[in-house]
């Protein structure tokens, strides 16, 4: 009798779906949930070129929220060009009877914000969507990630997709996280650890205590930033945690079909004696407020410290894009990153603006003012209504910031939420590259209290004396 083969949660999810392996090694897999928002017209015109019908209409969501505008709802005053794009995603998932969370949806908002509120994200599934941050379902243990238009098409006319396998790394952060330190932290240190195409070619499975530790909404920030490493996907190995929160949401099965899939699921973890291709791990206790100074997501540095000089740098082509960064950001070799003054802030995107994250923006921001504008979006329109009972609404507009609907927003700029050229931003979003947030924005990445701390003083600033005696 053969021995059985230790697995990796990633190598039980993906061997789950394979349809078909060809002798090039490609795999023909099973998606179990696609995910579309306003951008997939053009895979939608290629099922209509072929006079084809979708696979499954059951398995695929749509979601109003890359383009959409935060302050008007009102489809006849959108921007016609928005408008048109809102109107084609209506009539596509109408045709093909998708169901579709749009603007008027009570549960509507960033895509990867909904999947997991309304259970349509579970442990084990595979998880497609045109959005490269789809890695976020992989805070579930679910093996989610993102594909270009012409995969969508393949993925609607399917409901499979041809991939390569990617390899196995294991990023493991032992220890325990300092009082006000975050997920955003433990991503951003990850990434400047390994760098923005550290992981290429990999899925990324997250372990330890400190990402134990984490709640399902600090497992989903992480997991996002998959992708600003270079890996195809992250995935965090279900627990209590995971089963908490999926229990009662909208579309997670119910009663003895929960109990029998949450067996299921706590079985995907890893092997204990199962084998990673590589393996990195960060001293969690370590990990300081991080702020990003440069281009790239892996241009992060800790509060307490300075813009990096590029003439003490020996490898040239490092040095070459430090150079480039800090020109671009107006910045200075040796600069305290705490003297770099802020123009703007924001909080929101699919990887800030959950209610974890809105309470840890307004736990800074109760009683004080933003000496600098802002704009707040929640995630949803559930996160939205919740933080407006719990009153993180008020304490938001009482500082200055504007309070407004849910959407992509400021983070991808597509729906005419901008930094003006040449301001900076302080911003919870995914990507500081340049022109991201607008031409010409310069923009540094960090978490939520972090960025109510920058509107407080207007400049970066360690949030953790500004939290001092307070809950």
């Amino acid at each position: 009798m053969a021995a059985k083969t230790a697995r990796t949660l990633f190598d039980k999810v993906w061997d789950a779906h394979v349809v078909v392996q060809r002798e090039d090694g490609q795999s023909l897999l099973w998606i179990d949930r696609h995910f579309l928002h306003e951008g997939s017209f053009h895979a939608f015109d290629k099922v209509a070129g072929r006079g084809a019908s979708l696979a499954r209409p059951d398995l695929t969501f749509g979601v109003e929220d890359h383009y959409v505008p935060t302050r008007v709802r009102q489809l006849d005053l959108i921007d016609p060009a928005i408008r048109r794009m809102m109107e084609q995603l209506r009539a596509n998932t109408l045709r093909h009877k998708v169901r579709l969370f749009d603007v008027d949806d009570p549960a509507q908002g960033i895509v990867h914000v909904v999947g997991p509120e309304q259970g349509l994200t579970l442990p084990g599934l595979s998880i497609v969507c045109g959005d490269s941050h789809t890695a976020t379902h992989g805070a579930f243990g679910a093996l989610a990630f993102g594909i270009g238009a012409s995969e969508v098409a393949h993925v609607l006319m399917t409901q499979t997709l041809w991939q390569n396998r990617p390899k196995r790394l294991r990023i493991r952060v032992e220890g325990r996280l300092a009082p006000g330190i975050v997920a955003k932290d433990v991503a951003l240190s990850i990434i400047a650890a390994i760098g923005a195409d550290g992981a290429a070619g990999h899925a990324i499975e997250y372990a330890g205590s400190v990402v134990r530790g984490l709640s399902m909404e600090g497992r989903l920030t992480l997991c996002n930033l998959s992708i600003e490493a270079g890996g195809r996907c992250g995935m965090i190995a279900p627990d209590a945690t995971t089963l908490d929160y999926v229990r009662g949401r909208p579309y997670a099965p119910e009663g003895a079909l929960f109990d029998a899939a949450a067996e299921a699921w706590l079985a995907l973890g890893s092997d204990a004696d199962a084998e990673f291709d590589r393996e990195v791990v960060l001293d969690g206790d370590a990990i300081a407020p991080i702020v990003t100074w440069g281009t790239s997501p892996e241009d992060a540095l800790p509060i307490t410290a300075t813009v990096p000089d590029p003439e003490r740098v020996d490898d040239a082509a490092k040095a070459a894009h430090i150079r480039d960064a800090v020109s671009y950001m107006d910045l200075r070799p040796g600069q305290r990153l705490s003297d770099i003054a802020v123009d703007r802030v924001f909080i929101g995107s699919c990887t800030n603006s959950r209610i974890e994250d809105l309470r840890a923006a307004a736990a800074v921001l109760a009683g004080r003012s933003a000496k600098v504008p802002g704009l707040v979006s929640p995630g949803s329109a559930l996160v939205k209504r919740q933080a407006e009972e719990e009153g993180l609404d008020a304490i938001f507009r009482a500082a200055g910031l504007e309070w407004v609907e849910a959407g992509c927003s400021m983070c991808v700029g597509m729906n005419g939420d901008l930094v003006p050229a040449g301001e900076r931003c302080a911003s919870t979003t995914n990507r500081n590259f340049k022109g991201r947030q607008g031409p010409g924005a310069r923009t540094h990445l960090m978490s939520p209290a972090m960025v109510a701390a920058a509107a407080v003083t207007g400049h970066l600033t360690d949030m953790r004396p500004l939290l001092e005696g307070r809950n």
